[in-house]
């Protein structure tokens, strides 16, 4: 049997939205990844699935899968920074790959795919789900509105109707967001601020007022990238969480849970985020729980000589019958949405690039409102 996609990373959160969705559209998919027990329910109930095993230590397990698919779209939902490895991997294998976003240096190693993969005519995009995601083509969108831009900020907030903890998403990378300098541009110049002595209060839409704070991403970069011929100088990236969770994040850096070297146990050497991200697979949200969230970039610029400032937002809800899934729908769904454009040809750009360049703005709105994903632009919904 030959699949329309393969998904790698199936048995984690964003990589069980993006397949659910992928087959509620209609398509089949080899789900692949290391834990076949949390994928069980969706191999029973949807017929164009099947399973396959992969390790992303071991390369060759990822090279076997997707000749076995025989697709020609990659869909990289792996945990961990393995996407420059899988990109080059589809870059030989001559297929098209979409990952979720690494951070910079891997974004760079990722880019310089490009040429390679032009000469293929396959498409390589990195950082496809909220923000990276949604948030690059909101900006794509509205910065053709702009004769120069000056300043982005970008970033997301969230919030719960019940006040109890839940992964966000992959707590790795949460953590990493609150442990790992945060990267400012400012006159071009990248300057690296400690997360946790940045924070500060701030307002959004639907959420209200709620602790924010610099953190690392890719936007950094490629932001800078793609519209420095604009006139882009300055750019600052800040990341929201409800009280309780944010508590609950930095309890668990004090108390040693973030920790990447190893410790000995009974004889048996673990280091402790690989155990915090096991025993947090099993956290399960509170009957009745529902999630909110506020993707938004704010544009400074100006247009025919005069200021201009366009405000973007993304308002993604918990969706009946995805309750499982919270707010998290905004990265698994954008992955899914993107891969079926490259499927169905929709994207026409070729190379290693981000949600920047190549997708168009309108056709992927279209497809987020399918999803109950509202597009807003200066407090007017556009989708």
């Amino acid at each position: 049997m030959s699949f329309d996609f393969i998904v790698l990373g199936a048995t984690g959160m964003q990589g069980k939205i993006a397949t659910r969705d992928l087959l509620e559209s209609n398509y089949s998919v080899l789900l692949c990844g290391r834990d076949k027990s949390r994928i069980e329910h969706i191999l029973k109930k949807y017929k164009k699935t099947a399973f396959r095993y992969i390790e992303a230590t071991k390369i060759n397990t990822i090279r076997k899968a997707i000749k076995f698919s025989k697709a020609n779209v990659v869909l990289n939902c792996m945990e961990g920074d393995w996407n420059y490895q899988v990109f080059k991997l589809c870059t030989k294998l001559k297929v098209n790959c979409i990952d979720l976003g690494s951070e910079i240096p891997m974004t760079k190693k990722q880019f310089s795919l490009n040429k390679k993969m032009k000469k293929k005519n396959i498409v390589g995009i990195t950082g496809i789900g909220s923000v990276p995601g949604i948030g690059n083509i909101m900006l794509r969108y509205a910065s053709e509105k702009f004769d120069k831009i000056n300043e982005i900020h970008v970033g997301f907030a969230w919030d719960s109707n019940i006040k109890e903890f839940v992964v966000p998403f992959s707590i790795e990378s949460v953590i990493e967001e609150f442990t790992s300098p945060a990267p400012v541009v400012k006159n071009r110049h990248f300057e690296f601020k400690t997360p946790l002595k940045t924070t500060m209060k701030e307002y959004h839409r639907t959420i209200g007022k709620e602790t924010e704070m610099y953190v690392r991403h890719p936007e950094q970069y490629t932001f800078l990238h793609y519209f420095s011929n604009k006139g882009l100088k300055n750019i600052k990236f800040y990341a929201g969480f409800p009280e309780h969770s944010f508590r609950m994040i930095v309890d668990l850096i004090k108390l040693g849970f973030a920790d990447k070297e190893e410790i000995n146990f009974n004889g048996n050497k673990i280091k402790p985020i690989n155990f915090l991200t096991q025993m947090l697979k099993r956290i399960k949200y509170p009957k009745g729980y529902k999630e909110k969230e506020n993707l938004w970039v704010r544009i400074y610029g100006t247009k025919n000589g005069k200021k201009k400032f366009i405000q973007m937002e993304s308002i993604v809800p918990t969706l009946h019958h995805w309750e499982s899934a919270g707010c998290n729908i905004d990265t698994g769904m954008p992955a899914s949405i993107l891969a079926q454009l490259v499927k169905k040809g929709d994207i026409t750009e070729k190379g290693a690039f981000s949600p920047e360049i190549g997708i168009p703005p309108e056709i992927f709105f279209k497809e987020l409102k399918k999803r109950n994903i509202k597009i807003f632009e200066n407090s007017k919904r556009i989708n």
